[in-house]
């Protein structure tokens, strides 16, 4: 992708998005011969196309993969081999995704120009808006954005978050200035690797500037309820700098100290005041309103399981702000945009760009019959993949792509049902990741990985003749942080033993630390997460539940116990059934990678 489709503005961004979409099939076919091309003599590519540029022998010989196929490579690459392994093209930084069963983040390569593809997106967006929402170049955006440490692999390679390496990139630090990417937060304090003191300073920025302020936003819906909870108790500190003109003690990073002194320059206690007036109400309800009485909309990440945060947004917002998601990505790839943003969060639906890499479908069901019956470890067949023109309205799939990175046929786990087609492009909703039961941030338990932790927990019990009869759990986010809730019916074989409120803490801890690297890390570093509770309910409790979902139309011949709640009425019945509750006293263990 060369340099000059990243200056895409305007109408000439709306032009390309219809040039695309009108030539998706040629454009497909374009990428993956391109791709071929430059990695043709990857050692990788080579095992099964023997140095060919073909794309029928590419469909017909190089096999749909999962990461734990590619992990060996990508490893190799970290501990110093060359990137030839898989791209013919430099990697120059390994970005870190989810974590994997096998309790550490995914490691995913990443070459110069992917930054590119990512910067053309971004730049897509707003001429999008502007179709939908006039006047946006009148004030500023605040936006709530966030670094994370990053760390580097044994032969130097930076390692780090796709939001990280992006901010730090010159494309977001030396991007071009105009009314759309005018931000409250200064970069200094958006680079901070302190969350708390990031935190401060970008609520802070935004309070100074609130009567400019046309949109709010920030990556995922968590974030932004993050950053509401954290004014709530920090208001009276920040009116207080504002009142003063001077900035709080606590912040004592270097860069973000001089920048947040520029803002603050001089003592408004007009400002604050008016602030304060808001702050101290009763009520928070529509607090963001009331704060930001200019915003026209919030921008963030509410499909998938960032939908459970719709609720609070609204309520914050008082139902004013439309709720925007303006586009698909993961650190493996950006594949597309919202081209219709205004619209219900339930009906979010993203068209793929077939520029940002090649596109297969595997099916999973048709008309709305959703089938997740290839298991992650299960061998494709090859020709059971779908072209990215060739899927079908109402069909569910698992997205499957191959990058100029070196990623080729990798299945990256999102499932997504077709809802129509943008000129050649299909569009599709997002509905959920491949077997993730419970996340409430940036961590994504599966079903396995949640029973192998409670397996392990539930050993704790059997010394006092205790057994776990039977569970579930569900991601409670009526406060922030969110956390995890297990609920467990336990039956006690001899009745002359107990267990006391230690021992079912320590069943608590148990699970934490058997979780992934992210969740423990989200749990124990960022504090994103909160204490993992487990809520003990009578027995009877579970025959209960299968009798609830059997009255709703369940078969009891195929009924199992979910392990993850999603029905507000069972819901409703484990709570009413729940004899006390125990959290983790302590945080998991975790330890930052040091490559």
């Amino acid at each position: 992708m060369d340099g000059k489709k990243l200056e895409y503005k305007g109408e000439d961004a709306l032009k390309e998005i219809e040039k695309l979409t009108t030539t998706a099939g040629d454009v497909q076919y374009g990428i993956l011969k391109e791709i071929l091309k430059r990695n043709a003599e990857t050692e990788y590519l080579n095992k099964y196309m023997n140095g060919s540029i073909d794309v029928s022998q590419f469909k017909s010989c190089v096999p749909v993969i999962t990461y734990k196929n590619i992990y060996p490579y990508i490893q190799r690459i970290a501990n110093g081999e060359d990137s030839s392994l898989i791209t013919g093209q430099p990697i120059t930084e390994i970005l870190c995704s989810s974590g994997t069963s096998a309790g550490e983040p995914k490691l995913t390569p990443s070459i110069a120009e992917d930054l590119d593809r990512r910067t053309f997106l971004y730049n897509l967006i707003m001429p999008i808006m502007n179709q939908y929402i006039p006047g946006l170049d009148d004030g500023k955006a605040m936006y709530l954005y966030f670094v994370k440490a990053e760390l580097s692999t044994p032969c130097g390679l930076p390692f780090r978050t796709v939001l990280t390496s992006y901010y730090k990139s010159k494309h977001f630090k030396c991007r071009t200035r105009d009314p759309f990417n005018d931000f409250t937060s200064p970069d200094q304090a958006i680079l901070c690797n302190d969350s708390n003191q990031s935190m401060y300073c970008q609520l802070l920025a935004g309070l100074v500037h609130r009567h400019q302020v046309m949109r709010l936003g920030a990556v995922f819906a968590s974030a932004l309820l993050r950053a509401t909870s954290f004014l709530e108790r920090k208001w009276a500190q920040l009116c207080n700098d504002i009142r003063t003109g001077h900035l709080d003690l606590s912040i004592i990073d270097p860069a973000c100290r001089s920048a947040m002194m520029s803002i603050l320059s001089s003592p408004n206690p007009d400002l604050a005041d008016e602030i304060e007036s808001i702050c101290s109400r009763p009520s928070w309800k529509g607090i963001l309103c009331h704060l930001w009485p200019r915003a026209k909309y919030i921008e963030a990440v509410v499909t998938g399981s960032m939908a459970q945060y719709i609720p609070p947004l609204e309520y914050y917002s008082a139902g004013k702000l439309p709720l925007v998601c303006t586009m698909y990505a993961s650190s493996e790839c950006y594949f597309g945009v919202n081209l219709k943003p205004i619209c219900d969060p339930a009906e979010v639906a993203f068209t793929l760009l077939p520029n940002m890499g090649y596109f297969e479908f595997l099916p999973l069901g048709e008309n709305g019959a959703l089938a997740m019956d290839i298991d992650e470890d299960e061998a494709v067949p090859n020709d059971r993949l779908v072209d990215l023109v060739n899927v079908k309205v109402g069909s569910y799939y698992e997205l499957v792509v191959t990058t100029f990175s070196g990623l080729h046929r990798y299945r990256i786990g999102d499932v997504l049902q077709v809802t129509g087609f943008h000129n050649q492009a299909p569009q599709f909703r997002f509905i959920c990741r491949r077997n993730v039961v419970l996340s409430v941030d940036n961590d994504k338990t599966n079903e396995e990985d949640l029973h192998r932790s409670i397996t392990t927990a539930k050993k704790l019990l059997e010394p006092y003749n205790a057994l776990l009869v039977e569970y579930t759990s569900y991601a409670d986010t009526s406060s922030v942080p969110g956390h995890y809730v297990l609920f467990w019916e336990i039956q006690m074989v001899d009745s002359a033993t107990s267990i006391d409120a230690k021992l079912l803490q320590e069943c608590c801890v148990t699970v934490e630390e058997e979780l992934d690297y992210v969740y423990r890390q989200c749990r124990s570093q960022e504090k994103t997460i909160g204490p993992l509770e487990i809520r003990v309910v009578e027995p009877g409790t579970f025959e209960a539940l299968m009798d609830l979902f059997i009255s709703q139309g369940g078969s009891i011949n195929q009924y199992k116990t979910p392990r993850c709640i999603k029905s507000s009425t069972a819901l409703k019945l484990l709570n009413s059934h729940a004899l006390a509750s125990f959290s983790s006293p302590r945080d998991p263990k975790w330890v930052a990678l040091n490559g």
